[in-house]
């Protein structure tokens, strides 16, 4: 199936349905990377579109006190703050999981930018001018010669780090979600596994069929049977990163109660967040999902991912 317009009546349906939803994954200004829009921007036409809130995702920056500002500026939205452990943060930070969980933060995103499995942004990457917006700045990073060693959650034996592993069980103890980031996927399935025998409750397999990863659809059945969520981002899709058919196969095979929508939108050549967020919804209703399903993956397990005490039937 390939790609399907949205109306202004399929807009209407899918705005019916995805009321009091969050995005779980959004890049927005400030930031390093000029963004299409800002925090408290994105606030408000979340309300004027019945969207619940989001979650403020950095590559560089804890987002959680951003985060309450924005909640305290625009009565009504939900937003909440994250950590993404590159270097920027010093990496696998215990002390800085513990005072994001101890701050309200809900997610802890493993190393994207500064992951050893991602290329792109080092000095010996990849040659193309399809580069991600933020390479450029990690290679300028390299070149002052600042840049510490990539960021692997695996010591050389594949077992999982010490600092690792104090994270993992900081994010239990605080309830947070654990969020695999730009890992590779023998690591992913180390890390999983690792925080499913400590008991963490919420595992996201970020993106899974975004090109740093590309999981197979059994790979992301294994992952789904040892309890974690698989995520896919619009922004996958609607740049030609993969195609609309692997991900609705992805879907089918793992099951809508085992996957999360997002965006991962705020780029400037990309559509808005919340019509990227719509459309997504959207492209699913139009390949035969049922409203329920798309609920499923839009409103009920993303709150489940910021709300630890949200039920849904």
């Amino acid at each position: 199936m390939s790609y399907v317009p949205m109306t202004d009546k399929d807009r209407e349906q899918v705005r019916d349905l995805l009321r009091g939803a969050y995005d779980t994954h959004v890049h927005v200004d400030p930031d390093l990377i000029e963004r299409r829009t800002d925090d408290l921007n994105l606030a408000k036409a979340f309300l004027d579109n019945g969207l619940k809130g989001f979650v403020l995702k950095s590559h560089y920056f804890a987002t959680v006190e951003r985060a309450k500002v924005v909640a305290n500026a625009v009565p009504g939205i939900h937003a909440f703050g994250a950590v993404t452990l590159n270097h920027a943060v010093g990496g696998f930070n215990p002390v800085l999981v513990d005072v994001a969980g101890r701050a309200g933060a809900r997610i802890i995103w493993f190393p994207t930018v500064d992951a050893a499995n991602e290329t792109a942004g080092r000095e010996d990457g990849p040659v193309t001018n399809k580069l991600p917006f933020w390479a450029k700045i990690q290679r300028e990073i390299h070149a002052r010669g600042i840049a510490p060693a990539p960021l692997s959650v695996v010591d050389d034996e594949g077992k999982v780090r010490p600092d690792v592993q104090t994270c993992l069980e900081l994010i239990k103890e605080y309830d947070m979600t654990l969020a695999t980031g730009h890992l590779g996927k023998a690591e992913i399935f180390a890390l999983v596994e690792a925080a499913n025998q400590i008991g963490v409750k919420r595992v996201v397999v970020t993106h899974a069929l975004f090109p740093a990863e590309q999981f197979t659809v059994d790979e992301q059945v294994r992952l789904s049977q040892m309890g974690a969520l698989i995520e896919h981002c619009y922004t996958t899709f609607y740049t030609n990163k993969c195609s609309w058919e692997t991900l609705f196969a992805s879907v089918k095979a793992v099951g809508p109660d085992k996957c999360v929508l997002s965006s991962d939108l705020g780029q400037k050549v990309n559509p808005s967040i919340t019509e990227g967020f719509f459309d997504f919804a959207h492209q699913f209703l139009a390949a035969g999902f049922s409203p329920a399903d798309v609920r499923r993956m839009a409103v009920d397990n993303t709150t489940l991912l910021v709300e630890p005490d949200y039920v849904f039937n």
